[in-house]
Parts: structure tokens; C-alpha cells; sequence
């Protein structure tokens, strides 16, 4: 949880007026701390813009990408009363996540799907009213399609990380071994914005965040 592109400062105050998580939720992020042993999770911050954006869909069933140790799916799963479909393609952190979603005592809600999530995609069907893209960075450009065919009408994209600690905004920062990266988050974002019936707005909170509402058909 230590990436963050805003001022200490700003984060230090944004994290200091969050309510409280419970029990579980609090566990989880203390354990992410410990990134050899366990699995980053989305910053707190973006963790409630989360809770904001799932009740401003409108409730539903939610699919996300990447699932890590389940917090982000936990944290959409109480905010609505439909499901969450997730995907995870690392065994260890479905691992945890599998004991987490137990734990919050939402297996009845959250179902955990196992394997790459470019081999998963097509195969799903169905609308959603929430997609939350936390996967590999690299590979955005390739999930979009697959999204934006499974994402409802006035359904809410939220990618996360597409400023990736600021590398994505600016050359200097950027490290050799991640060039690849980056130029596929500069190519997802510009397909964002340039994808008709789709609206855009990127939020640098956390790694950044894009907010994207998929146009009404009936509009």
C-alpha cells in the first residue's frame, strides 16, 4: 500500500478522515504491509471511492479484475445486493482470498474464478452494472473489448493504477524495465477517452484512477 502519487501530506489527510474499517477489513490492510508474505490491496482512499462509485451504479452484480486477496471485493460486495464475479490468476492470492471472502461470510456472494483473465473473459456473459480493473497494467488495453461488451448500459468502468506512480504523466520517472507498461497505459487511457459512448475522467488518487460510465443505448 505504500504507492502513492499525491503529496504525503494530502494522503496523510485523506486517510485520516476515512471512517473506521471493521475487524476483517482492518486485518487484511495490515497484512498487505507485509507485501513477501502477502498482497498489496487497493489504497484506503480508493478502497471508498469503491463504496461510492458501487452505489452510485445502483447496486447489481459487479465483476472485477483481479482479485489479490479479496479487499476490494469485499469492500463492493457489502454495497450491494447482487453478486461479484472476480478474477485472480495467482493461486496464492486466490488463496487468501478464498480465506478472506469466508471469513466475511460472502462466499454466497463473491464467486472467485482462478486462471488468467484474458481466457476468462470471453467466456463470460451476462451484464454488469460495475467493472474493477486492478490487474496486470499491461494488459488493459487487451481486457477493454472484453469489458465494455459485459459492462451495462450506464454501467461504471473504474481502472486503477493508470497513472502507475506517476510514470504514465511523466518521462523522467519512468524506469527502463517498465517502458512496456506504461505505453500501454497511455494507450488504454487514450482509448478511454476516444471510445464513443464512453465518458471519462481520470482522478489522481492513489495510482490514479479512471472513472469511465458507458453511454445509455436509449440516450
Amino acid at each position: 500500500m505504500s504507492e502513492n502519487i499525491n503529496y504525503p501530506y494530502i494522503v496523510d489527510y485523506l486517510r485520516s478522515i476515512l471512517p473506521a474499517r471493521d475487524g476483517l477489513l482492518a486485518e487484511i490492510e495490515e497484512k498487505s504491509k507485509q507485501e513477501e508474505s502477502y498482497v498489496p490491496i487497493a489504497e484506503p482512499e480508493t478502497a471508498q471511492l469503491l463504496r461510492v462509485m458501487a452505489r452510485l451504479s445502483g447496486g447489481g452484480d459487479f465483476l472485477e479484475i483481479g482479485t489479490g486477496c479479496a479487499y476490494s471485493s469485499i469492500v463492493l460486495a457489502r454495497e450491494t445486493s447482487g453478486t461479484v464475479t472476480t478474477i485472480e490468476r495467482y493461486s496464492k492470492a486466490a488463496g487468501f482470498a478464498r480465506e478472506n471472502i469466508e471469513k466475511a461470510g460472502l462466499s454466497d456472494r463473491i464467486t472467485l474464478l482462478e486462471g488468467e483473465a484474458s481466457e476468462i473473459l470471453p467466456s463470460l456473459e451476462g451484464e454488469y452494472s460495475l467493472v474493477f480493473l486492478d490487474a496486470a497494467k499491461g494488459q488493459y488495453p487487451a481486457f477493454l473489448p472484453h469489458i465494455l461488451r459485459l459492462l451495462k448500459a450506464g454501467g461504471i468502468l473504474i481502472s486503477d493504477n493508470v497513472l502507475y506512480k506517476g510514470m504514465t504523466a511523466e518521462r523522467s520517472l519512468l524506469i527502463r524495465r517498465k517502458i512496456t507498461i506504461v505505453k500501454r497505459l497511455r494507450i488504454y487511457l487514450k482509448t478511454l477517452y476516444e471510445t464513443e459512448g464512453l465518458t471519462t475522467c481520470v482522478l489522481p488518487l492513489g495510482d490514479g484512477v479512471a472513472i469511465s460510465v458507458k453511454g445509455d443505448k436509449n440516450a
